[in-house]
């Protein structure tokens, strides 16, 4: 049995989408069990609907309701202790739910996470773990979008995180890590990264293989089965593969309404298309991760529909069963234990210690 509480009033069109991917996620795992927070005259008729999930659910009621607009100070003093996304991420924390799930706000779930669950020993910024469809079939890009910048740190704890998700989702025993640069020399990127590649190099880890420096194309070409960046490049490179697969879906669609041909091309290769569009649909692979913390905490597209939602929450059950929480754990100890930051180094150093 696997415990999930839902933020109900998350996202963009808020209980409709959510306790309807929450019915059909229980469809189709269902030892899943619910713990379902939001405000109940806007829930409750709609979990009505769906007796089979109405039975394997607990609903509370919850007065705040965290708008997709507030900034996190703002959400977290009129949500903090009283928001259904609050209650959602404090039943986490209470043992009382295996993971969270919440379409709403992402910087609003995000600083609600940190603070009510903390971040991991050793671990000082937290990361935003997403699944990539690739030609070999999917990665994990991490950080895309919870903190900006990052240290070479913070580089070596998101490809230990990155890594002990992809043992837990992919079932590969030493996934392969690259950090993403400007080039794949050595010589090539900033610092932070330079001396990130040099400490993983250097460990030579039994949990992960370093592949080392990747570029942009790499990501969709699936070289690797993590690839590691900070927030605002991971945002970006995200946003921009979104975009793209828009704008190419546009373009095909323009093409095949201007002729009749075209349209019958169309109709004998739309067996094709839709295989195409399958693959590229976020819906599909919705669901961030947020990795580094004392829980479990799934973001799910706010703008998704109810598949969507049942596919974040499938990612958090998945998550739950295959450990992900104990693998993170147990890989930054090792982590931590074998390669001692320069900065530590440096002080001890400057103290005669070393």
């Amino acid at each position: 049995m696997v415990k999930i509480s839902i933020d109900a009033m998350g996202g963009d069109i808020g209980p409709e989408v959510c306790i309807e991917g929450a019915a059909i996620a229980l469809d189709r795992e269902p030892s899943i069990q619910y713990i379902i927070f939001g405000q109940e005259a806007a829930c409750r008729p709609i979990l009505d609907r769906f007796p089979k999930l109405k039975a394997k659910a607990e609903f509370r009621h919850c007065d705040v309701a965290i708008r997709m607009d507030e900034k996190p100070s703002q959400a977290l003093r009129r949500g903090r202790y009283t928001s259904s996304m609050w209650k959602a991420i404090e039943a986490v924390k209470l043992k009382e739910a295996d993971v969270a799930v919440s379409a709403g706000n992402t910087g609003a779930l995000m600083a609600m996470s940190k603070f009510c669950l903390r971040t991991m020993a050793n671990v000082e910024r937290p990361a935003i773990a997403g699944i990539w469809p690739t030609k070999r079939g999917e990665s994990i890009v991490l950080d895309v979008g919870a903190t900006i910048g990052a240290d070479s740190q913070a580089l070596l704890d998101y490809s230990i995180m990155g890594g002990a998700m992809a043992r837990a989702l992919f079932e590969v025993k030493r996934p392969t890590v690259g950090l993403l640069n400007v080039g794949v020399e050595e010589i090539k990127g900033q610092e932070e990264v330079k001396e990130a590649g040099r400490l993983l190099r250097e460990a030579n880890l039994d949990t992960i293989n370093y592949f080392g420096f990747v570029e942009g194309d790499d990501i969709g070409k699936g070289t690797v089965d993590v690839v590691v960046t900070e927030g605002f490049t991971g945002n970006i490179a995200l946003k921009a593969a979104e975009g793209t697969a828009r704008q190419i879906a546009e373009y095909l669609r323009e093409s095949i309404m201007r002729s009749w041909t075209a349209k019958i091309g169309y109709l004998l290769a739309k067996s094709a298309f839709d295989r195409v569009r399958e693959k590229m649909d976020p819906k599909k692979v919705n669901g961030g991760v947020f990795l580094g913390l004392n829980g479990i905490v799934i973001k799910s597209h706010g703008g998704t529909d109810g598949e969507g939602y049942a596919a974040a929450i499938k990612v958090g059950y998945d998550m739950v069963r295959n450990g992900l929480f104990e693998k993170i754990e147990a890989d930054l100890k090792k982590f931590h234990a074998l390669v001692v930051p320069p900065s530590d180094v440096e002080e001890e150093t400057a103290t005669g210690i070393v």
